[in-house]
């Protein structure tokens, strides 16, 4: 029996959604909490690994059981054992040949950044920028990364192809807050946070919108950008 499950996680407590030998990982609790139900080990995959600090309102994973327990025992009883920093929020039956990262169609992300006062009860959920941003070029350069490019310039380390597609990025102003939101189906290591540390860049002066143009154009000559902390970074939804 193959299970989707929809988590939700405060990634301040954990280094990262990945296993990683014996550190704190979402994959690696989720794994050790299911070994206590029944007593062997179940690999659990998921969606996207999301980086230390990084939080979750809706990642997917799914496992498979011998067991045939209802999704909604199921689902209770892991919240039961689990964490209060890591939710399960929904379980469904899905067919043997679903798979949690191969079946994605669309991932959101969304990034948070604070203008606002210093608020010690925000610094491990949003990143403290207190410089003006000048939020309309910011836009202008956000409209550069919609569409299919080639972006190894904001990708870290290397990989075969570093082509994907961008199918939205909307940049949002509330109050003290300001969210940008971006959709797409394949993002890469640090790709989110490098594409807003770019946009910061042009927000407060440091690049024009002409140099993301080069960076995105011209891939094969290498361009840095700021590279956006990861506490203020959230996967907001997957569709299927």
């Amino acid at each position: 029996m193959r299970y989707l499950a929809k988590i939700s996680y405060d990634g301040s407590k954990y280094n990262g959604f990945q296993r990683l030998n014996d550190l704190k990982s979402i994959q690696k609790t989720l794994e050790d909490t299911l070994m206590i139900m029944f007593k062997k080990k179940i690999v659990v995959k998921g969606a996207g690994r999301t980086d230390a600090l990084v939080h979750a309102y809706m990642q997917c994973i799914h496992f498979d059981l011998d067991n045939n327990i209802s999704p909604q025992k199921l689902k209770y009883a892991l919240n039961r054992l689990l964490p209060g920093s890591i939710a399960v929020n929904d379980i469904t039956l899905v067919d043997d040949n679903f798979h949690a990262r191969y079946s994605v169609k669309e991932k959101c992300y969304e990034y948070k950044i604070y203008m606002g006062e210093k608020n010690a009860f925000l610094e491990n959920y949003a990143y403290f920028l207190p410089q003006k941003l000048d939020i309309k070029k910011m836009r202008k350069a956000g409209n550069l990364f919609v569409g299919r490019h080639d972006f190894r310039n904001f990708v870290s380390g290397k990989r075969g192809n570093y082509e994907s597609i961008i199918s939205s990025l909307k940049i949002k102003k509330d109050g003290n807050f300001l969210d940008i939101e971006i959709k797409g189906k394949s993002f890469y290591k640090y790709m989110v946070r490098k594409i807003v540390g770019a946009l910061i860049d042009v927000g407060v002066g440091r690049c024009d919108i002409l140099d993301i143009k080069k960076a995105l154009d011209d891939y094969e000559k290498k361009s840095q950008f700021f590279v956006a902390p990861p506490m203020g970074l959230y996967l907001v939804w997957i569709k299927y």
